[in-house]
């Protein structure tokens, strides 16, 4: 007993400091948006090495299929029948975070990480209770609203409770609607590239706090398609005889990774790449860019309940610990970011939380999983979708549609209902989805809509 003591004061006393982590979340981008997931014809080296470097997950799932509820499953551990931002609403106090939720941030402040949230936020207005700073962020810069993120080179950004004005000038495009917060905009005068601006602050953060363990939540804006400018050049795609449209989505993906390789050269030259995670995923699927083939075979997209909408990939960095160029077919979700990353940190996650850790994944151990994954969406005809073993079931709408049914590891593209052959296997996904919903009196299923 005396020796297994000493041992135990030994490793405590050899005890280094947690590894940083650097989460990196794109907006709008396809699972077959990267080389490393099949891209053949837009660029993106830098995420190819992180691959290489990392882990890639092929099997892992964004939180909804559109951004803001994606973003409360990611930063509360809560799937979307259990967190309070379940949909895209033009009512800004829908997009608040409940009190009771607690956020990744919260949970890494508390086991004394600094903490940063720069880019899209989207679950908490101007004078809400929910803004970055009130939810476990020492620091915020960027766009609190979605319609807002909408333009690259807005009029101003949001640095913690005021605005960074910039200078750049807008007009409104169309009429605002009852419940609109912000109305889509257009710059007449671009000059700040506000995703320039954001990585600038994320480097600068970086190095005021590197001599402490810390947290960059980086919530780019790239690549989601835009009004009016969107990219400053067509790079390497400007005499492409595409449409520009395409162009410029081939660009956004491009200047996306290109930052990303921004950001990690500047955590190599100040020697924290080696005590850093670095995690990289998209929100949801792609809303655009069908030349490419963004989806990377998988039926649907961007606001749609099949694989093309909620699959995403994730790629994961962690020298030491992951094994360089490996894949995992491990099948988790936004939510685990909580517990895996509390993990991480030393402490403990929050009890009501829909969330497994993967680190056993990540260093090539055994891994728990969940008994199935669920979600839900209150536009688009209000889907619901469950995956458990290799099933996958979507009901539309909620509750009371019809039930599809497929199986993945044979039809990974969702091609072919298998609902009228495996009635016990539907009896199984509509007792999944009965259990996981609970109701909100904000969210109410409705036809038609879509994601912004």
């Amino acid at each position: 007993m005396k020796r297994l003591f000493l041992l135990a004061l030994g490793a405590v006393g050899c005890a280094t400091r947690p590894p940083n982590v650097v989460f990196v979340l794109a907006d709008d981008l396809g699972y077959g948006d990267l080389g490393a997931y099949g891209q053949k014809t837009v660029r993106t080296p830098n995420l190819d090495r992180l691959a290489t470097e990392g882990m890639k997950f092929r099997q892992f799932y964004s939180g909804s299929t559109v951004c803001a509820p994606s973003r409360c499953v990611l930063m509360t551990g809560r799937h979307t029948g259990h967190c309070s931002v379940r949909s895209n609403s033009r009512e800004a106090t829908n997009h608040d975070l409940r009190p009771a939720e607690s956020t990744i941030a919260e949970v890494m402040k508390k086991a004394g990480y600094a903490t940063a949230a720069i880019g899209k936020w989207g679950l908490g207005e101007e004078g809400s209770p929910s803004l970055p700073t009130s939810r476990g962020f020492d620091r915020f810069y960027g766009y609190l609203n979605q319609v807002h993120a909408h333009n690259y080179y807005p009029a101003f950004l949001w640095r913690n409770g005021s605005k960074d004005l910039l200078h750049n000038e807008v007009v409104t495009i169309g009429k605002p609607t009852e419940g609109d917060h912000y109305v889509a905009e257009r710059a007449t005068k671009a000059v700040d590239w506000s995703p320039a601006l954001m990585l600038s602050e994320a480097q600068r953060w970086i190095d005021e706090v590197k001599d402490r363990p810390f947290f960059l939540y980086l919530a780019t804006i790239l690549p989601h398609g835009g009004n009016g400018q969107v990219v400053p050049d067509l790079g390497p795609y400007a005499n492409e005889s595409w449409p520009e449209g395409d162009k410029s989505r081939a660009a956004l993906v491009t200047r996306m990774d290109t930052q990303v390789g921004d950001l990690l050269r500047h955590l190599r030259a100040r020697g924290l790449d080696r005590d850093t995670i670095v995690m990289f995923s998209g929100d949801n699927g792609p809303s655009g860019g069908k030349r490419f083939d963004p989806a990377g075979g998988l039926r649907g997209n961007k606001g749609t309940m099949y694989e093309g909408g909620i699959r995403v990939p994730l790629i994961v960095r962690w020298p030491g610990v992951v094994a360089a160029g490996s894949v995992s077919d491990h099948v988790g979700y936004f939510g685990d970011v909580m517990a895996t990353l509390a993990e991480v940190a030393g402490v403990a996650p929050p009890k009501d939380v829909d969330s497994l850790s993967f680190v056993p994944a990540l260093r090539g151990q055994a891994q728990a999983k969940h008994e199935y994954l669920y979600w839900e969406y209150y536009e688009g005809g209000s889907p619901q979708a469950v995956r458990f073993e290799t099933w996958k079931a979507i009901r539309v709408p909620m509750h009371t549609g019809p039930v599809q049914l497929y199986d993945l590891a044979s039809d990974p593209a969702e091609s072919r209902d298998l609902a009228a052959e495996k009635p016990e296997v539907v009896a199984r996904a509509v007792a999944h989805m009965q259990a996981a919903h609970t109701d909100d009196p904000r969210w109410k299923p409705r036809k038609g809509g879509g994601g912004e």
